[in-house]
């Protein structure tokens, strides 16, 4: 063991989780690696921003879904279950909807 390094134990039976991981500083890793892992890192923070930005955009919650029930059985009784076209639906009949529900459009860019 050298001095000043973390200990590793090793194990015949997991040999591959045996190498220090690369946040030792003691360890020099292969630049590739490094740079494979700094990608991947990357990859996963823009699926996660677009992810969260996809969520925001695309459903509404129960209590803006209850705020439209009325509205959107009179209204546009043919696209329940169709989340776009339903969305689609109500903000063409903006005028005609109560207000909780024209809110509810409204924020969702109708």
């Amino acid at each position: 063991m050298i001095m000043g390094s973390t200990p590793w134990r090793i194990s015949t039976r997991f040999a591959a989780l045996s190498n220090p991981p690369t946040s030792n500083p003691d360890f020099k890793g292969d630049p590739m690696t490094k740079m494979t892992m700094m990608k991947s890192a990357a990859l996963a923070l823009a699926l996660s921003i677009a992810g969260i930005a996809q969520a925001a955009a695309a459903g509404a919650t129960m209590q803006e879904k209850m705020a439209c029930r009325a509205d959107a059985s009179t209204l546009c009784s043919q696209f329940i279950g169709k989340p776009p076209q339903m969305q689609a639906c109500l903000a063409q009949n903006k005028a005609k909807l109560s207000a909780p529900c024209r809110q509810v459009v409204e924020a969702h860019g109708g």
